[in-house]
This record gives C-alpha cells, structure tokens and sequence, in this order.
C-alpha cells in the first residue's frame, strides 16, 4: 500500500474527496467569474483583487499580495515549524490583450473562452481546495499556501514565481497547478532563452534610394540564417520567431526592424550551444555588412527571457506521490511531460516541485480555448490527494 492509498483510508479524507468532487459546476463557475476578469501579462491588478477577496472569505491567514500583485493566502499548520511549507500556485495571467471579448460558450460538454483553461481554471481549483481543505478540519503538519502569481506568460519571464520562491526558498516544496494537461506530471523544465534582435539602417524611399540597406532585408536575412539551423531532436531543441515588427510604409526602405526569438530545450547544454550559434549568426552578419560598406547598419541582440532548465528524479517523493494520486483517481495513462511553466523556477534550483493539471483542454492560446469539465472531478481530487501526502499526512 502507498502513501496515497494510506491516505485515502482516512475518513475525513474520503469525506472531503467526496465534497470536492461534487463541487465541478462550482469550480467552473468560479473559473468564469475569473476568466471574466482580463488579465494580460503585466496588468493583473484587477484579477489579483478579486483573488484576495476570495481567499480572505475563505478565513485563510496571511491573505496579501506583493508588489508585483501576486496574491496570497496561508492554511496554518496544525504544529507549526514541524514540517516545509508546501506551495500550491497558479498562474493568473493570460496572453489576451485587455480589449479580448472574454465571452464564454457552452457546445456540448465542452465550455469555450479565451483563457479559460490557461489558467482561470486553474486558479479556481486551488480556492476550492483551499474551501474543502479548511471546511473538513485537515489540519496538517505543514503550513499550506495557496498563491495565485503574475508574470508566467509572454513577456513575463515567471517573475510572479521568481518572487514566490524567493519569499519561501529552498525548504518549501512547490505544486504548480495548471487548468488543462490532467494526466500529465512534468518535473522536467525546459529552458528557454529569449532575445529580442534590432536592425537599424539609413532607410529612404523605395525608388529614389534603391539599393541602400533596409533593416527589415537585413533581418530576413537573419531569419533565414536561424532557419538554416540543425538542432537536436534528443534532447529536444527547438527556435522559433514569434513576432516581426518594422517599416512604416510599403514605398520606404525601412530604417528600423525587430525580431523576437524564442530557444527552448531539454538540455541545458544544448539550449546554450543554441544561443551561441544565434549569436555567431548575428556575429557573421555585422561582418557582412563592415565588408560591404554598411556601416549605417547596425544589428543588436539582448536578451528578454531566461526561464532555467531543470529537473528532480522520477523517484523524488513529491513525483511518486503525484503519480500514485492519479492512478488513485482513475487515470491509467499518467504522462511525464517536460514542459516550460512556473515550475522551472524551483525545478532549475534544484528544488522539489511538479506541475500537474485539472482536466483536459485545448486550443490554448487562442480564442476558441475549451475545457472539457469531465475530467475536473479526478484533477481535483488528484490535486488533493497530492497536497495532503506533501504537506506531511502519512507521518
């Protein structure tokens, strides 16, 4: 018998599974009234208010946010000092600008919104474990924190879960909690390394000054150098431009342009033999131009993103545990994923942490987003049954 098992023999827990797994229609609703709230990377102020309020009605300890408007809200242990802390987080971000219509829409089981699987579900599941947590006694020997973070999307470069780790440190153990992906544990982080790439050239109108150097042929150029690329399938080694911006007319030769370029890997030595042979590219490109005379060309490259790679052992007690609650729930296939999400932030310090999910979605990133709320009722549980064996019950 495993811990989980143990656990689960527990008549308050299975009191509480029980509660929980009947709460799918209120935990959706809860995940609308969220979702319903826009949220873009950098300005999550008004979600993160809204988060507070209803953490403080829950009667939870310690219920604040930081500067940055990560949100939090304490369980206390039912001895103090005698166990970690343990982290459950998620997200509160989205990439949907402010102005998205948020509308959300019923087809069948399926339930559709711009973010509403990534994260606003998410964020829902752990006030409702909070709720079932307090309301059935499970007083534990560790101190729970419930964390609704900024910054995990974009741009954001995880600088909610950079704050959060920070604040606990080494000696907390970290459950980072995502909307869809139920099934999947990763304990793997990807790293990513991200740049922004700037062409600066003399421009000038289309016919009058032909031939002289436009910044955006220049940055095609780069372009298709990264594109020219070999990398790794084993480890995994990917590029990617995300975004292009430059010019401000189709008759003038442009005197600016920007790339915004994404390197992930499994492997940190792979990620960073990556990031040198962009950089080699760059480098061979400005001595192209010296050569011919270019010298109102200029190319720059800074970095914008660093989320680290890491990983713990698929032994770790924290992953066990998370395995052994899915089989627990009913999941037979469990999945081990390596991923890029708030997790990396502890992963790539070498601390324990997993990112687990709540049901199943898709589309994410787009409009037409979904979850599938039939399988809410094993994530939740599953995350419960998590919590309780990392928090300390089986001692």
């Amino acid at each position: 018998m495993n811990i989980i098992e143990k656990i689960a023999q527990d008549e308050r827990v299975q009191a509480a599974l029980q509660d929980l797994a009947a709460q799918t229609d209120r935990v959706v609703e809860t995940a609308v009234s969220i979702q319903q709230i826009a949220a873009p990377t950098f300005a999550e102020g008004e979600r993160a208010t809204f988060i507070l309020s209803q953490l403080e009605a829950l009667g939870l300890c310690d219920v604040e946010h930081d500067d940055l408007y990560n949100v939090y809200g304490r369980l206390p242990a039912a001895s103090p000092g005698n166990h970690p802390p343990v982290i459950i987080s998620a997200h509160m971000d989205t990439v949907f600008p402010l102005d998205t219509d948020l509308t959300v829409k019923r087809d069948g089981r399926y339930i559709y919104g711009p973010g509403l699987g990534d994260n606003s579900t998410g964020v829902a599941g752990i006030l409702h474990l909070a709720q079932t947590l307090s309301t059935h006694h499970l007083q534990l020997p560790a101190d729970l924190w419930f964390v609704a973070n900024v910054g995990e999307e974009g741009l954001g470069d995880l600088r909610g879960m950079r704050a959060v780790v920070k604040r606990f440190g080494r000696e907390a153990s970290y459950i980072v909690v995502e909307g869809g992906l139920f099934g999947q544990i990763s304990h793997q982080a990807i790293g990513v390394r991200r740049f922004r790439i700037e062409v600066n050239a003399g421009g000038g109108h289309s016919w009058g000054n032909f031939g002289r150097a436009s910044a955006i042929h220049e940055l095609a150029h780069l372009i298709v150098e990264i594109d020219r690329l070999a990398v790794s399938t084993s480890p995994k080694t990917t590029y990617n431009v995300g975004v292009i911006e430059g010019g401000i007319s189709i008759n003038s030769i442009a005197q600016s342009a920007s790339m915004l370029l994404d390197l992930r890997s499994e492997d940190a030595g792979a990620l960073a033999e990556l990031v040198k042979a962009v950089e080699m590219i760059v480098h061979s490109a400005r001595e192209r131009l010296s050569r011919k005379g270019d010298v109102d060309v200029a190319i720059n490259i800074s970095q914008i993103g660093n989320r680290p790679a890491g990983s713990i052992p698929s032994q770790s007690p924290l992953v066990t545990a998370a395995e052994d609650a899915l089989r627990f729930v009913g999941c037979e296939q469990v999945n081990y994923v390596a991923s890029s999400t708030d997790a990396n932030i502890p992963l790539g310090q070498g601390i324990p942490a997993v990112c687990v999910g709540l049901t199943q979605s898709g589309n994410a990133h787009r409009l037409d987003e979904f979850i599938d709320p039939l399988f809410l009722s094993a994530g939740l549980s599953h995350l419960l049954l998590l919590v309780l064996a990392s928090a300390g019950m089986q001692n």
